[in-house]
């Protein structure tokens, strides 16, 4: 197999890519043959799980240029696996050639190609660290160097949190990433449910992660708690098509099929 340009030296091609399976399920361009066949698999124990996804990514551009038009020019977006078609720095910086986005991932396969791809792109890094570690993150030297959390931030934990179990104490570290956020930033989470799941569809969802690690499937009482005392946007936290929704065609027949919540809150 002839190596692209964005998959750097090291990074074994004849093995299947958590990352790169997401990134084939949402569109992307950043995968092989080998991850595709991986994806159809997982297809198979779950057919919805493309839909999934791809409404995550969906409510990630949504979402990007919502803030992006509040005025927001700095991104940290957490979990951020690979920048694949149409992440955070191409919708950001369509609207704002100036925007800045620091994208975080503990996958080291995902943190190599990422290198790779934000190559020359300016405004933007790759930080190789864990959501549940914000004192890492934030001590971070591309962080220090891209972002300014004295003037309104946009913190993106989208589609991350349910892969951190309790005992890490997910809720401490987006506490911690808040309180260093100036008033009028924001904060957008994603995150996988129980509610109105059967129970077949919740076996399923721990097999099609993007890492080993077990999904943390949380209710939407506790969904809602990571947002503190931040005011949430309307529609607040909703399944995941139903927020802010560009047509009503995308919103679909079953909104609960998408498996999981999304809400954007401010901070002042």
């Amino acid at each position: 197999m002839t190596r692209p340009s964005w998959a750097p030296e090291g990074i074994d091609l004849d093995r299947p890519s958590a990352s790169r399976v997401y990134d084939y399920f949402v569109g992307g361009m950043h995968n092989f043959e080998i991850d595709r066949e991986l994806a159809h698999m997982i297809e198979k124990f779950t057919p919805n799980v493309a839909e999934t996804m791809r409404a995550n990514r969906d409510l990630l551009r949504r979402c990007v240029r919502f803030l992006s038009d509040e005025g927001i020019d700095q991104f940290l977006d957490l979990g951020s696996g690979i920048p694949t078609v149409g992440n955070v720095h191409e919708v950001a910086q369509a609207r704002n050639p100036e925007a800045k986005v620091v994208y975080v991932d503990i996958d080291p396969v995902a943190v190599a190609h990422s290198q790779a791809i934000l190559d020359g792109v300016p405004n933007t890094a790759i930080v190789h660290a864990d959501v549940a570690d914000p004192a890492t993150i934030l001590a971070d030297p591309a962080v220090a160097r891209l972002l300014d959390f004295e003037r309104p931030i946009a913190v993106l934990l989208l589609g991350v949190l349910h892969f951190v179990p309790d005992e890490a104490d997910p809720g401490a570290g987006v506490a911690r990433l808040l309180e260093v956020c100036a008033p009028g930033s924001y904060v957008a989470i994603t995150h996988a449910t129980a509610d109105g799941q059967p129970a077949e569809v919740l076996e399923a969802q721990k097999l099609s992660g993007r890492t080993s690690t077990e999904i943390s499937l949380r209710s939407k009482d506790e969904i809602a708690a990571y947002f503190a005392d931040w005011t949430l946007v309307e529609p607040g936290l909703v399944q995941l098509p139903l927020w802010r929704p560009e047509n009503a065609e995308d919103v679909g027949d079953h909104p609960e099929h998408s498996g999981a919540y999304g809400g954007v809150a401010r901070k002042g």
